[in-house]
């Protein structure tokens, strides 16, 4: 490794320290992202229109879907130049960065070129059913996925790459000023260049110019360190002779597979909701904007970690690749209760900050949120035991606990809970996924550590956060 501090950082800083060090910017930079795509709730919440709200709603598994190609390539890519740096090996790390990079510009070429030929198809399949909702979601979705597809695909990327060499900073900088830009950019676009009427396009302009410019810093940054950098972009064929591009897949497609079914999961519930009424459409989609802050703390916690955890696995230093879990673990758990609680306790203020109008679409958000938010506790779990078996070139474990946790058990009970328990029965679907996920997480993790000889003490940190989430669960339930 070129860089000695990086190095340090790895192999010898104290480990609270060096996890801080990976995660605090990650965990900032996925903050800000959740909070610049609330903003654009916050300002079309402004208009005071739940035609525009549900249409957001309906474009967000299809950007989402942006995220899912990036993770693919990105989360691959950077758990194999953490673990080829660990082993000392700059040329697999170059090789590597190289691969990821090219085949995450050419799937979303191939993907923004698609949902641009069917578009409207697309709307409809995802929920816009409604006249108005489809017109204003066409024309979010053609400016944010077709056109700025590519900026915010390849932004997403180069944060993962920039990460796994210990520049989580540069990482975070980068992923920040995107969300900063995008809360700026937002009322210019909305209110004062665009016309009453389009404040939609105002928006999704707004998004994908800031994802643009966040482009622009990663391209700067890259060339600044060039030097110091083992990141490569030359196009090289002489990597598919290698075992490296099923590697990185092999490692990137959970995190793919997770986001994926996640975003035909909420496409799923915003198509049965969609047959309840406009109100509880615009609700649900606020609600999953709140919820979703909780699981990106956590998700950019366990991002961060990575490559400390690929770093030391590599290198043969299952010590402090046993600490920096556990640690990682608490951490993450404890942020994700104390968000559980923000949710239960504030749902109405939270839900308000985006539904200016009240009425029943500010209810049933409120509802929707004390139920979703039950399910962040066990989900941070997951997420960071993801995280590990990504590290250590686990894919099958991995794979198991992304289906698990967004598709094989959630969709079902979907269909089951919104038929047995009308309106709100369908939103029950997350906290039960995420329950069984983290259950099944605790017993792959146990089976991993004791093949490696590694401590498994994180079990310990969910037993006893279940215990203090229970009676929360059930006070909820009682209320529904």
């Amino acid at each position: 490794m070129k860089d000695k501090r990086t190095q340090e950082l790895f192999e010898n800083s104290p480990i609270f320290q060096a996890i801080l060090k990976l995660a605090l910017p990650t965990m900032i930079g996925q903050m800000i992202v959740v909070l610049y795509n609330m903003a654009d709730t916050f300002y079309i919440g402004l208009v005071r229109n739940d035609a525009m709200l549900a249409a957001v709603t309906v474009c967000t598994p299809a950007f989402m879907f942006l995220s899912a190609i990036s993770n693919l390539f990105g989360v691959g890519g950077a758990s194999a130049i953490a673990r080829a740096l660990g082993r000392k090996d700059q040329q697999s790390a170059k090789k590597s960065s190289s691969f990821s990079f090219y085949g995450c510009v050419f799937v979303t070429l191939a993907y923004s070129l698609g949902v641009g030929f069917f578009l409207h198809n697309m709307v409809n399949l995802l929920g816009g059913i409604d006249a108005q909702v489809h017109e204003y979601a066409c024309s979010y979705m053609l400016i944010t996925v077709v056109i700025g597809g590519m900026a915010t695909s390849m932004n997403a990327l180069l944060a993962h790459l920039i990460r796994s060499e210990g520049r989580a900073i540069h990482a975070s900088i980068g992923v920040a000023l995107g969300g900063a830009l995008n809360i700026l950019l937002d009322p210019l676009f909305m209110f004062v260049i665009y016309p009453a009427g389009q404040e939609l396009s105002g928006a999704a302009t707004a998004t994908a110019l800031s994802n643009l410019l966040a482009l622009l810093y990663f391209v700067a940054v890259l060339m600044k360190n060039h030097k110091k950098s083992v990141l490569r972009f030359r196009w090289d064929i002489s990597i598919f002779s290698t075992p490296l591009p099923r590697e990185i897949l092999l490692i990137g497609m959970p995190a793919c597979v997770m986001t994926l079914f996640e975003n035909i999961s909420f496409s799923v519930m915003d198509a049965l909701t969609a047959g309840h009424g406009m109100s509880y459409q615009a609700g649900l989609g606020v609600a999953k904007k709140v919820n979703m802050l909780a699981h990106c703390i956590v998700r950019g916690l366990s991002q961060g970690v990575l490559p400390l955890i690929a770093y030391n696995y590599a290198s043969g230093n299952k010590k402090r690749m046993s600490e920096s879990i556990r640690i990682s673990e608490m951490l993450a758990v404890s942020l994700a209760g104390i968000c559980t609680l923000a949710s239960l306790v504030f749902g109405k203020q939270l839900v308000g900050l985006f539904i200016h109008h009240g009425g029943a679409s500010m209810n049933h958000g409120v509802m929707y949120l004390r139920i979703l938010c039950l399910g962040c506790p066990f989900s941070a779990l997951a997420y960071v035991l993801i995280s590990v078996f990504q590290a250590t070139k686990r894919g099958t474990q991995s794979l198991i606990l992304a289906l698990l946790r967004k598709g094989i058990v959630d969709i079902p009970l979907l269909f089951l809970f919104n038929h047995l328990f009308f309106p709100y029965g369908l939103a029950w679907a997350t906290p039960v996924a995420d329950i069984l996920c983290s259950f099944i997480a605790m017993i792959l993790y146990y089976r991993f550590a004791e093949s490696t000889g590694i401590s498994a003490k994180v079990l310990h940190v969910l037993k006893h956060r279940i215990r203090m989430s229970s009676p929360m669960v059930h006070s909820t339930m009682k209320r529904f």
